[in-house]
């Protein structure tokens, strides 16, 4: 495997070039976290962009940070830490799932794989706080999407087609992230022993209620037999929980939490209130019940995506005919599913399953066999694939970048 690592954006540009002139895919990757979601890249060539990770500039007074791609993700979660400030999309940390060392990624990769957390429902996902971004695209040239501030009208907003495409696109160089201030403080309402469609009611309930939810998820009791850790304390054996969200200034988010527990009790029952669930957030972020170095390990996890009305009788129903284990998270509108392992046709059941209430499903862990056996990425309508390989030819007309890690079998 060779291995090409740029200094600058110039280094970057010279390598695509070079690559175009000898019809050399590359690899485009950081510290390789995410290596393992998507099909194998049909190359040898790998384009490391790890040691661009410097981080330009950090306006914590205008709540915007400037990082090269290669910036380590840790290393600037600390820093905004630091100054009571965070990423409001709450990114994924894959090494549960897929192994590897706890703070490897990079702001890169994160961009790049658009896997945000459960306050993705109230916060939106990492494109909606993506303000602009310098990239290489596939011709070799260098370009500016978006820019610096928070309100930014000028043209297309590139940034949006780079977030979540797995680097298929452009090699980002440089990006500008909105930051916001981490809240005061949290209250997070404990339901326990709620089925799956009950708990989904439940959730639906407190998402539509006045009181400014930020977190809703639901933890099947078999799906926490085995797990260890925060989520581990929450109930008994075989008893599930239904855990909602509230964050804000201290005294407004404690009559929040107050208020909906009043008015979810005659329905579901009384719910204990935490006020320190951020450890517990963590373990429902990184599906924990599910990591590699569980009783699940060799299970394939998918990532399923669907209206929240529908998740709760979806995900009963794919456990129960599975034999496998679901968790809800999004109000019921992400349900990560652990199944047993099976050939292709159980990827071609669950497709079907899932395009019959409007969704998509995506395998995030799977052996080497499975990525190249069946479609990793939720296969898309003829027309909608259509538009989105008009999209990548504008970019990248060769197919020059991560080539047939989305779309299987890509020349």
């Amino acid at each position: 495997m060779t291995s090409l690592n740029p200094r600058d954006p110039k280094d970057v540009e010279q390598i695509v070039r070079a690559a175009i002139a000898s019809a050399q895919p590359l690899e485009v990757m950081g510290h390789g976290s995410k290596r393992a979601i998507g099909h194998p890249v049909a190359t040898n060539a790998v384009l490391d962009m790890s040691a661009l990770n410097a981080i330009v500039d950090y306006e914590p007074n205008e709540l915007i940070i400037t990082t090269q791609a290669g910036a380590p993700l840790a290393d600037v979660m600390s820093l905004i830490d630091s100054k009571n400030q965070h990423f409001a999309f709450e990114p994924m940390n894959v090494s549960v799932l897929l192994g590897g060392a706890r703070d490897a990624g990079t702001i890169g990769g994160m961009i790049a794989a658009g896997l945000a957390g459960p306050r993705r429902i109230s916060a939106g996902g990492i494109r909606d706080h993506l303000l602009g971004a310098h990239a290489v695209s596939g011709f070799g040239d260098s370009f500016v999407a978006g820019g610096k501030v928070v309100k930014n009208v000028t043209g297309y907003d590139l940034c949006k087609l780079i977030a979540g495409s797995w680097g298929t696109l452009a090699v980002m160089t440089e990006v500008t992230l909105k930051v916001m201030p981490r809240p005061e403080s949290e209250r997070t309402l404990v339901l326990r022993g709620l089925d799956a469609v009950t708990a989904n009611k439940a959730m639906t309930a407190a998402m539509t209620s006045p009181f400014d939810v930020s977190g809703a998820a639901h933890l099947p009791g078999s799906a926490l037999r085995t797990t260890t850790g925060a989520l581990a304390a929450l109930a008994a054996e075989d008893q599930s929980v239904t855990l909602i969200r509230l964050e804000g200034i201290t005294v407004s988010a404690g009559h929040r939490a107050s208020s909906l527990r009043a008015a979810l009790a005659a329905s579901y029952g009384e719910a204990e209130i935490v006020e320190d669930a951020a450890a517990i957030w963590r373990d429902v972020r990184d599906v924990t019940p599910f990591a590699f170095d569980g009783p699940r390990a060799l299970w394939p996890v998918w990532r399923i995506v669907c209206p929240p009305a529908s998740g709760g009788s979806f995900g009963e129903a794919l456990a129960r005919e599975t034999g496998g284990e679901v968790i809800y998270d999004w109000a019921g509108g992400l349900i990560w599913a652990a199944l047993p392992p099976h050939d292709a046709a159980q990827a071609v059941s669950l497709r079907g399953r899932v395009n019959a209430i409007g969704g998509h499903a995506t395998l995030i862990r799977g052996s080497d066999e499975a990525r190249r056996a069946i479609d990793v990425f939720h296969p898309q309508a003829a027309g909608l694939a259509a538009l989105g390989e008009r999209v990548r030819k504008s970019f990248d007309p060769t197919h020059i970048l991560n080539r047939g890690r989305m779309i299987r079998g890509t020349p």
